[in-house]
C-alpha cells in the first residue's frame, strides 16, 4: 500500500509518500508560501532535491504540484495516482471526541471543524489540506491522526483544571495535550529497543524542540502530559512562555496597555528561551552566546532545562517510577548540553549518564552506563511513519 502523508499548516504543506510494506520513504517534501507566491521542494527516494517557485494561490494548488511531482515522467515514483491507496492526515486538535485516528467522512469533519476554537491556528488549516486532497483524490480514503488522541487516556486528575466545573461542562477546558503521535511513536520504539513489553513499562518522552512537551506513559498509556488546552502550557519552549502565574498576565496587560490579543501573542510568540535571551529561540544560538560569555542566553538554557527536570521528577511521582526516559525531536535528539543538564538533576533516581555516548546527534542509542537504575534512550522521532501506520491500520480494518 502507498500512503501519501500531509501535514497541512497555515501557509505550508509537508509531505512524504510511504511503502507501507517495507515503510520506506518513496518521497518527501514540502510546499511553502501558499497564498503569497509558492515553492515546492520535492525530494524522490535516492534522488535530487528540486525546487520549483510557482503560484499556489490555495493548498488545493499545493496539492496538485506534489502529486504532479510523484508521477513526473523524469523524477516521479508513481506511474500514476492510482497508486496512492490512502492519505494520512495531522490533525492537531480532536477534544473529547476522538481517542484514537478514524476515517475521516463528513460527520467527522463536521466535530473536527467544531474543534476549531480549541486550535484556531491549526485546525482550519488541517481541514484545508484535507479538502484539497478530497478534491483532487476523489475516492481515496482519508484518515485523520490526531496529536490529542494519544492523550485521551488521562484520568481526570491529570486533565481538570482547578477552575469552576460548569466551564468544562459547557466549553471542555481541560487540559488535551499534544505532541501525542510523536510520545506514541517514540514510547514504543523504546519497548522494542529494550526488548521490554510496551505495556510493562513506566516511560517518559521528553519532546524537547521549537514547541516543547514531556509525557508520562504508565503501561502503554499517557497519564499525562505537559501541554494543557493549548500548546502553550507547560515547559518553557522557543517562543511561547510555558507555565505562568496567571496574575502576571494580568499585571503585563495593564503596565503596558495591552489587550488580550496582544497578550497572548506575547506569551506564545515572544516569550520562551527567546524573550528570555533576547537573541534567539534557536538553541544553537543561544549555545554559542553562552560560550562566549552572554549571561542571559545561558540563564535561558539553564532555565529551560530546570523545568523539564522538575516535569521528570513529577511524572516519575505521578508513575510511582520511571524506567526509561527518552530524548527526541529537534533539541532532544541534537544538543548534547541540554540533555546532561537535565539529567544532572535526576541523580536522585539513580541515572548516570554515558558523556561519550551523550554526544551522539539524531540516531537511537542508549545514553545512560549499564549501572544507570533508570534507562536514558535518544530516539529520535518520526510522525510521518506513526501516521502512515495509523492509516493503514484504519483503511485496513
Amino acid at each position: 500500500m502507498n500512503v501519501l502523508v500531509i501535514n497541512c499548516g497555515s501557509s505550508s504543506l509537508k509531505y512524504q509518500v510511504f511503502h507501507s510494506d517495507s515503510e520506506e520513504v518513496l518521497a518527501k517534501g514540502i510546499c511553502e508560501r501558499i497564498g503569497i507566491d509558492g515553492r515546492l521542494v520535492y525530494q524522490p527516494k535516492d534522488g535530487e532535491k528540486e525546487v520549483t517557485e510557482a503560484p499556489m494561490p490555495t493548498h488545493t494548488e499545493a496539492v496538485r504540484m506534489v502529486l504532479d511531482a510523484l508521477v513526473n515522467p523524469k523524477t516521479g515514483v508513481l506511474k500514476s495516482l492510482d497508486e496512492i491507496d490512502a492519505v494520512g492526515h495531522r490533525v492537531v486538535h480532536g477534544g473529547e471526541k476522538f481517542a484514537s485516528s478514524t476515517l475521516l467522512t463528513e460527520e467527522v469533519l463536521k466535530t473536527v471543524e467544531e474543534c476549531s476554537d480549541l486550535a484556531p491556528l491549526h485546525n482550519p488549516a488541517n481541514l484545508i489540506g484535507v479538502r484539497a486532497c478530497q478534491e483532487v483524490l476523489k475516492n481515496v480514503p482519508m484518515v485523520g491522526v490526531f496529536d490529542t488522541a494519544f492523550h485521551q487516556t488521562m484520568p481526570p486528575e491529570a486533565y481538570l483544571y482547578g477552575i469552576p466545573y460548569a466551564y468544562y461542562e459547557k466549553y471542555k477546558v481541560r487540559k488535551y495535550g499534544f505532541h501525542g503521535t510523536s510520545h506514541s511513536y517514540v514510547s514504543k520504539r523504546a519497548a522494542e529497543m529494550l526488548g521490554k513489553p510496551y505495556e510493562s513499562l513506566k516511560t517518559i518522552v521528553c519532546h524537547l524542540g521549537g514547541g516543547a512537551s514531556i509525557c508520562a506513559v504508565k503501561n502503554g498509556k499517557s497519564i499525562d502530559t505537559s501541554m494543557g488546552l493549548s500548546p502553550l502550557e507547560g515547559l518553557i519552549m522557543g517562543t511561547r512562555s510555558g507555565d505562568i502565574d496567571p496574575s502576571a498576565v494580568e499585571f503585563i496587560a495593564k503596565k503596558e496597555n495591552l489587550d488580550l490579543e496582544g497578550m497572548m501573542n506575547m506569551l506564545n510568540k515572544e516569550s520562551g528561551v527567546y524573550g528570555m535571551s533576547g537573541i534567539s529561540s534557536d538553541f544553537r544560538d543561544l549555545e554559542a552566546a553562552s560560550e562566549q560569555g552572554n549571561e542571559r542566553a545561558e540563564s535561558a538554557r539553564e532555565a529551560f532545562c530546570y523545568r523539564a527536570a522538575k516535569y521528570i521528577g513529577s511524572y516519575a511521582a505521578a508513575m510511582n517510577g520511571v524506567d526509561v526516559i527518552c530524548f527526541t525531536a529537534g533539541v532532544g535528539e541534537n544538543d548534547a548540553k541540554v540533555r546532561e543538564k537535565i539529567c544532572n538533576y535526576l541523580g536522585y533516581l539513580g541515572i548516570a549518564l554515558d558523556q561519550e555516548a551523550n554526544q551522539n546527534r539524531g540516531v537511537e542509542v542508549t545514553l545512560s552506563t549499564p549501572d544507570s537504575k533508570v534507562t536514558v534512550l535518544m530516539v529520535p522521532t518520526n510522525e510521518e511513519l506513526a501516521i502512515c501506520r495509523e492509516t493503514v491500520a484504519i483503511v485496513q480494518s
